[in-house]
């Protein structure tokens, strides 16, 4: 059974791997660097998930509040030989849960034209599309969530 849990520092080689099985479909070779960079600040461990099964990390996905109102989420894969099983979605749906626990109203995302299906199964609408915004071949698909007010 897939366990959902926080990020700790030594499971930064292991989310890198995931990275790497999902380059150049869904990330370009240059954000390599800058998710490797992200998993070095110390605020991960409270904001950073991982679903681990069988002791191998096959998903990992983030949550940051950009202000009182707004959450992002970052960095957010699922290992490219176990999509469409599940994964990506009990990981949005934990982010989700921890958006509104911080009051968050609204929650944003910067996909790709390849995952936007997927963002908006869970009810994210496009709010601007930028062509080749991710690299070359990937559009930066910006989208957004209203969560329910409670």
């Amino acid at each position: 059974m897939p366990n959902l849990r926080p990020y700790t520092p030594t499971d930064a080689p292991a989310c890198l791997a995931l990275f790497d099985t999902n380059v150049p479909r869904y990330f370009a070779p240059h954000e390599r660097q800058d998710f490797a960079t992200y998993l070095l600040h110390p605020e991960r461990t409270h904001d950073y998930l991982v679903i681990d099964h069988n002791g191998q990390l096959v998903a990992c996905g983030g949550l940051a509040l950009d202000n009182e109102h707004t959450a992002a989420f970052c960095w957010g894969m699922v290992d490219r030989t176990r999509h469409r099983q599940g994964l990506g979605t009990q990981l949005s749906h934990a982010r989700l849960a921890h958006a509104e626990t911080l009051g968050a109203q609204r929650v944003t995302l910067s996909t790709s034209q390849h995952t936007q299906a997927f963002y908006a199964g869970l009810g994210f609408v496009v709010t601007h599309i930028t062509p080749d915004g991710h690299g070359p071949g990937l559009d930066a698909v910006e989208m957004a969530l209203e969560l329910a007010p409670h």
